[in-house]
């Protein structure tokens, strides 16, 4: 199995590799040395170059700060699409990364410029998540947790074979077309300005994985150019939908307007029957999802207590509250944090400690979100 390469110009080189082939690294290593370029660029974002770099891992300061942050979903996702890539490394005796950890390495060794041309990883992933529909997410999650052993079909051919590489590609984009536009074609036009900065300032090799080996060659050959105006707009991450967040203000404002209505025309018996509606909506709803998540039983009983309350304050999340106590109570090992990294099976989401506190932060947070409707939607019926 050896690396693909293209050859843009005389003085710019593309490298495919496979983020958890050996012979990956084996051909960066040779292309820096023989082919002698004077800048190495990898496909790595500072956050994602920081952490290979350093070999850090998520500690507790960390995953409490995704807690209080609210990207508990984002690590997930990240950590489902690392999942898939890791699974392959397990075989071949390489982590995802280790080519890129290899170029920066390598570059170092010689003396040689190194750049970063991709996009920061959580801007591509909330991009791709706000890009796609409920029904796209849920078939993405689907693909992403089923354990079919693809892996060796992958490797052994993927490097060789362009017309594979195009089929996964589209494969992607059949999943999930909103998730395979930026993750694929938005990434290649980033990687590609990104490239044509530095373009001309010497002999260029770009590592960078083989799946957007065609991609960015296109463009690059097409003289894409530098354009910050559009760069800054690859890494606009959209707010939520307008409709939902009016939707998630609307509901506590009516609320309390509703029972202090009832409570100026005196009616105790409405204030009292709306509120269990409302206590009883979100203490289920946030008590089951928290269940579903494999919550510590006192995790499951402050979701449903925080619940009522977080939900008539759009600051506030019940998640947070659950997933902070599901920590407190069974708090992630270091050996916890350090397995539920390499992910190699997606009931680590619930056995692996770390796991089980993003899960419950999340699925309790989405429990409480549906408990408020369906509370409001009792309210309603009844008046």
């Amino acid at each position: 199995m050896s690396s693909p390469f293209i050859d843009v110009d005389e003085n710019l080189r593309l490298l495919g590799t496979a983020h958890v082939a050996t012979a990956s690294v084996e051909a960066v290593k040779e292309n820096i040395e023989n082919w002698h370029p004077d800048i190495v660029a990898v496909e790595l974002c500072k956050s994602r170059f920081e952490t290979l770099t350093s070999d850090r891992r998520l500690d507790k300061e960390g995953l409490l700060k995704v807690i209080k942050e609210g990207k508990a979903p984002m690590v997930l996702l990240q950590s489902l699409l690392a999942a898939e890539q890791r699974k392959m490394g397990i075989n071949e005796g390489q982590q995802p990364g280790a080519e890129l950890l290899m170029a920066v390495r390598t570059a170092e060794e010689y003396d040689l410029r190194v750049e970063l041309v991709d996009r920061d990883i959580q801007t591509t992933l909330r991009r791709a998540w706000k890009s796609m529909g409920i029904k796209e997410k849920i078939g993405l999650l689907w693909a992403l947790l089923s354990e079919e052993d693809t892996e060796e079909f992958e490797l052994n051919e993927m490097l060789e074979d362009q017309d594979l590489l195009t089929s996964l590609m589209q494969e992607l984009k059949e999943v999930s077309p909103g998730a395979g536009k930026v993750l694929i074609d938005e990434r290649d036009e980033f990687i590609s300005r990104k490239i044509s900065e530095i373009r001309g300032k010497g002999k260029v090799l770009a590592v960078l994985g083989a799946g957007h080996l065609e991609g960015v060659s296109s463009l690059l050959k097409d003289e894409i150019e530098q354009d910050d105006e559009r760069i800054e707009s690859l890494n606009y991450v959209p707010k939520g939908g307008r409709v939902l967040k009016a939707i998630s203000l609307a509901i506590p404002i009516a609320l309390l307007c509703l029972l202090g209505w009832f409570a100026y025309n005196g009616d105790l018996a409405a204030i009292k029957e709306n509120g269990i509606y409302w206590f009883a909506g979100n203490f289920l709803g946030a008590a089951i999802f928290c269940m579903l998540a494999g919550g510590h039983p006192i995790a499951i009983l402050v979701a449903a207590c925080a619940s009522p309350i977080t939900s008539l304050n759009p600051a506030l999340a019940a998640g947070w509250f659950a997933g902070y106590a599901q920590m407190k109570i069974k708090e992630p090992t270091g050996e916890d944090l350090g397995e539920f990294l390499k992910l190699d099976s997606a009931k680590l989401f619930w056995t692996n400690r770390a796991g089980r506190v993003l899960l419950v932060t999340a699925l309790t947070n989405l429990g409480s979100m549906a408990g408020a409707w369906i509370s409001m939607g009792l309210i309603a019926i009844g008046l």
